[in-house]
């Protein structure tokens, strides 16, 4: 596996510009902060299932997972398990986190600003998790580790607030666990050979989740792992983050 020049070098030229992870690019109107992910190419998924990814157009990216505070908001309700404002949003479904991003894209601060909310695609998310490494987890392949990065299954069960654990190189924080996080993309077979900003099949039944969760093994918290649940299916381990642009670039 390797990564390609221009990801690592995009990413320098944002931290150069001063975009380090602790300045995000942007905010929306509800306080959700966003990191500039850089074009580039990457392989996406292991084993038998890698492949080559080329994403060409730059996008924002949820810097924490939505929390309960920002999704009451812009919803009216919380509908979470584990309460807490600063906690992330889950037992929550696709088709929920679809209607959260429509309604913050049609706040009129938002559609005065051009702005777009979405949920990432399965090949942006791992992207922007993996944050230019080709390891097990965005930190390298220690196991022993892992609880330096993320809430899973061996240390709590439960959400914790977002953000209290070390960012990825690229400063998005939980992108393994705490909750599962939900992707645009139906669930399927990776396509054979490279693929150019891929978004899935058109049609499925289940709609694909990553990252591991506050319940899950560490192995499933890996950049690579994939899962998935169908659009009305939730769980208290399950929720989302949500990218800007590029619309909103």
């Amino acid at each position: 596996m390797h990564f390609f020049k221009s990801a690592v070098i995009c990413a320098a030229l944002v931290t150069m510009c001063g975009c380090d992870r602790a300045s995000p690019e942007s905010a929306s109107a509800i306080g959700m902060e966003f990191k500039l992910i850089p074009a580039g190419s990457f392989t996406m998924g292991e084993g038998d299932d890698a492949h080559e990814v080329t994403l060409t157009t730059p996008f924002k990216m949820g810097v924490h997972e939505v929390t309960q505070a920002q999704y009451e908001q812009v919803m009216g309700f919380n509908p979470s398990h584990f309460k807490g404002g600063n906690h992330p949003v889950e037992t929550v479904t696709w088709v929920r986190a679809v209607e959260f991003c429509r309604r913050l894209s049609d706040l009129p601060v938002e559609k005065a600003a051009g702005h777009v909310y979405r949920l990432p695609t399965e090949a942006e998310w791992e992207y922007a998790c993996r944050a230019g490494t080709t390891t097990r987890y965005s930190f390298g392949d220690d196991d022993s580790e892992l609880g330096d990065y993320a809430w899973f299954g061996t240390l709590d069960d439960k959400t914790h607030p977002v953000g209290t654990k070390r960012p990825n190189p690229w400063g998005l924080y939980d992108m393994h666990g705490n909750v599962w996080e939900l992707c645009e993309d139906w669930a399927a077979k990776y396509p054979s050979g490279n693929a150019t900003n891929p978004t899935g099949p058109s049609t499925g039944t289940n709609r694909v989740n990553r990252g591991g969760s506050w319940s899950s093994f560490d192995k499933t918290c890996g950049s690579a792992y994939r899962s998935w649940q169908k659009p009305l299916g939730w769980g208290w381990d399950c929720g989302f983050r949500v990218c800007l642009g590029p619309s909103g670039k």
